[in-house]
């Protein structure tokens, strides 16, 4: 007999970024995207302790058991074993950097530390070192200070330990690395070879110019970090308006409770008790030994060094059949559906949209919401232009976007001084739909376009994170997002929508009722399938549902990239499930949920994962999918990325990330077939044109 039902989230999650470490050891991967991929490791972990291990630590340190709200293991159990899967998780990243270091050299690319620089290094070095490193330093003295220096979460510090000439004396410091400098400094070539050296041991190389002040004997640095809670706690003062709760929550997470501490396992044991002792830290699980570098993340921006051979080539982004960028989107669009998928047709479409709808002078009012930006956003642009020309733009932004409310704060603050109306969310709620609508008037009448996508308004991550959007001028789909925007203002009434599945009032039971409806027709003999596409399946009623299904016999493809709580294949549970994850050069990101319906598929895309937070505490929109063609394209779109048979990997009970095995199949790379796939779209139309 099964003795769970369901894997732990958070163990699923390791197992993810275990995937993604993967990757960095696949010697098929370009080496510079390995060292890529080694950065992303590092970010996710740091993200993970920030909020699920700080969640978890507070539920053990409660009192309470939490093996309900865990699937079966209790809080202080979970925590022990995730930190045994991450130190050893730990280790294998650094075998694996070492590896990369080594096949880096027989590319004639060399990561030097400071004891082996040449003169030529040298020389270089000490100029870098006044005219730029050394007036961005913060080095502290510790020893004689009434109040320890908070230190801020997931940056890097030198520990530093000064031995003194007289009496043998023993002072402390710390020197905070600089993020305003980029982490690894390229140094001159010689001889056809490339040097880089890490801004740690440029650091390194000058202590005795930091602390030529000091007659000492000796001076040792090693690397620290810690990780803070980032739980934002919200004040419930009502004189005060969102954005200054949000603001003031924000700068207080700088102080949040510590719970991962970071050391170089080779520091001296008096310096890390010293150093413990006064950022009381005392916690066992909260303290990792680590390597020399911590803050691997910064790996993610390795310089390229013109080495383009040793990188994954950059697909130049398709265009759209049928959409014309030089000409009226707008007018394309009232004609028929138009589905972009990112990244592998061009963003750009959706930034003409709002481009357009901003100049034009039958445009009265744009609504959008915005979750996650990019730095210099095109949208914010836009929608700043469409104010000044006189449009109506309401933008619902929200404020906690995790690691990106200051970021979204700032772009409030500029959109309510160019006079744009915006709205801040619902108590409780997180708006994470992605849906945009503008009003048209059109022979005296109002007519509605709009959009609606998977994933985020941003520039940016469209480069690397696929996800779909469907460009619509449906009038009935279009008016139920009109209904989200009046959800937003009085949210106090339940609205009924037509066509959208909308968070949190109907997206659970609508999803029980298609499942429902499979197990039917399966019962019946008709055709029952179900093919889900998401990121991240970890409520247990849906899973349940889930299991249900296949009890009756429904085949179910589950392509989930991130966490799967679901155990697929055991019989009498879930034999008719199977369960894959595709980690590739792209970031998988679309939700995209299809239906047999006895021989007339249903689609959709969705802005929801089935996890408890969106189908129960946000704001999400699953849109179905009318155009034939469009029905089509989305359900190739998942066949493909589920004949892939290079990148995917099978979900298990085991947590053992087995690639799906080919047999006798050809090699089939999902993501660059999907790219084939669009490509050859292009190419059809141009022919037919």
């Amino acid at each position: 007999m099964q003795k769970y039902k369901y894997i732990d989230r958070e163990k699923s999650w390791l197992t993810f970024n275990a995937r993604v470490l993967q990757e960095a050891a696949d010697d098929s991967v370009p080496l510079l995207d390995r060292l890529r991929f080694l950065g992303i490791f590092s970010n996710n972990l740091d993200e993970f302790f920030r909020v699920r291990f700080a969640a978890i630590r507070r539920l053990s340190m409660s009192g309470i058991s939490g093996e309900k709200v865990l699937g079966g293991i209790s809080a202080k159990q979970l925590l022990k074993e995730i930190i045994e899967i991450v130190i050893q998780q730990q280790s294998e990243s650094l075998r694996i950097l070492n590896i990369i270091e080594t096949k880096l050299e027989t590319e004639n690319i060399f990561i030097v530390h400071e004891n082996n620089i040449s003169v030529e290094q040298e020389v270089f070095l000490k100029d870098f070192f006044i005219q730029k490193l050394s007036p961005e330093l913060v080095t502290i003295i510790l020893n004689d200070l009434a109040e320890f220096p908070v230190l801020k979460d997931s940056v890097g510090y030198l520990a530093i330990k000064l031995v003194m000439k007289q009496n043998s004396e023993i002072r402390y410091a710390m020197i905070e690395i600089p993020k305003t400098i980029n982490r690894f400094v390229v140094l001159p070539s010689s001889d056809n070879k490339q040097y880089v050296i890490l801004l740690d041991d440029v650091i390194r190389h000058n202590l005795s110019s930091i602390f030529n002040i000091f007659d000492y004997e000796s001076v040792s640095a090693h690397m620290i970090k810690i990780t803070r809670d980032a739980q934002l706690d919200i004040d419930s003062d009502l004189s005060k308006s969102m954005l200054e709760k949000i603001a003031t929550s924000v700068k207080d997470r700088r102080i949040g409770d510590p719970v991962r501490f970071i050391y170089d396992e080779l520091i001296e044991k008096d310096t890390l008790k010293f150093f413990l002792d006064k950022m009381k830290i005392v916690s066992n699980d909260s303290i990792i030994p680590g390597g020399r570098y911590h803050n691997r993340r910064d790996y993610m921006n390795f310089p390229d060094l013109g080495r383009f051979d040793l990188l994954y080539k950059t697909n130049v982004p398709l265009p759209v059949t049928g959409l014309n960028l030089e000409g009226s989107i707008l007018e394309k669009i009232s004609k028929k559906d138009y589905l972009l998928n990112a990244p592998y047709q061009s963003f750009s479409y959706l930034t003409k949209f709002l481009r357009e709808a901003a100049l034009d002078p039958k445009v009265t009012s744009i609504k959008i919401t915005l979750y996650r930006l990019a730095k210099n956003s095109q949208i914010i642009s836009s929608l700043i232009n469409a104010a000044k020309n006189g449009k109506k733009v309401i933008v619902q932004i929200e404020l906690q976007a995790r690691f990106d409310e200051a970021s979204n704060i700032s772009y409030a603050e500029q959109m309510q001084t160019e006079g744009i109306e915006l709205i801040f969310g619902i108590k409780g709620l997180k708006v994470h739909s992605k849906v945009c609508v503008i009003e048209r008037i059109e022979k005296g009448k109002p007519k509605r376009y709009g959009f609606i996508s998977t994933g985020n308004f941003n520039e940016m991550t469209a480069k690397v994170y696929t996800d779909v959007t469907l460009f619509t001028s449906h009038q009935r789909i279009l008016k139920d997002i009109s209904k989200i925007f009046e959800f937003f203002e009085i949210n106090y009434r339940v609205y009924r929508y037509k066509h959208l599945i909308v968070s949190p009032h109907y997206t659970r039971s609508r999803f029980h009722k298609l499942i429902d409806r499979e197990i039917t027709n399966s019962l019946e003999g008709k055709e029952a399938f179900i093919k889900l596409k998401m990121n991240s399946l970890s409520d247990f009623e849906m899973i349940d549902k889930l299991y249900d299904a296949s009890n009756a016999g429904v085949k179910i493809q589950l392509e989930v990239r991130g966490i799967c709580s679901l155990i697929p294949g055991i019989i009498g549970m879930s034999e008719n499930i199977e369960a894959i994850s595709i980690v590739d050069n792209y970031l998988e990101h679309s939700r995209i949920y299809i239906f047999a319906n006895a021989g007339n598929p249903e689609v959709y895309i969705s802005s929801a994962d089935f996890m408890t937070r969106n189908l129960d505490g946000r704001v999400e929109v699953t849109c179905p999918i009318y155009d034939q063609e469009i029905k089509n394209e989305l359900i190739d779109n998942f066949n493909l990325g589920w004949k892939g048979n290079v990148k995917a990997r099978i979900h298990s009970e085991n947590l053992d990330n087995k690639y799906k095995t080919r047999e006798e199949e050809p090699v089939f790379r999902a993501q660059i077939e999907a790219y084939k796939y669009y490509q050859n779209k292009a190419e059809d139309f141009d022919e037919i044109v």
